[in-house]
């Protein structure tokens, strides 16, 4: 089932079970989806839908540091459930372990040696580790790494 599939079934079985937040989560990410295959006029695949559903997480969490310093705990709750909702959508992310291990075998593949690499290292590692880790987590590791 690919993953418009199972945003679709998702949709129709949130909408029956009256479970307002993830219907309207499951909407927004159609309305992303339909957007970007209107505009440029392609289909999109389940690793670009990955890609899209990672920018709804990071914009969410941009909001809810808005939020925050604005000290408004009920916007924050709100985006907080979307983005639960919308990493239902995302592969298993890769453990800590998992990207340390994977980031020493790039370092090495490359023959980095100091944070002057770092940018070498991040196109691989981002291409590597695309949609099991987020950029900051990935930019965290190759400095810890480098270092």
């Amino acid at each position: 089932m690919t993953l418009k599939e199972q945003l679709k079934s998702d949709l129709k079985d949130a909408m029956r079970a009256k479970e307002l937040v993830k219907r309207d989560s499951i909407r927004t990410i159609n309305t992303m989806i339909k957007q970007i295959e209107v505009d440029e006029r392609i289909e999109l695949d389940d690793a670009s839908i990955i890609k899209l559903v990672q920018k709804g997480i990071k914009q969410r969490e941009e909001a809810i540091t808005q939020y925050t310093l604005a000290k408004r705990t009920d916007l924050i709750d709100i985006e907080q459930e979307q983005i639960d909702i919308f990493r239902l959508y995302m592969p298993q992310q890769a453990s800590n372990e998992e990207l340390e291990n994977g980031m020493k075998e790039i370092i090495l593949k490359l023959n980095a040696t100091s944070l002057k690499d770092m940018g070498k290292v991040m196109g691989a590692a981002s291409k590597k580790f695309a949609g099991t880790a987020d950029g900051k987590r990935i930019n965290e590791m190759v400095k810890k790494l480098l270092s």
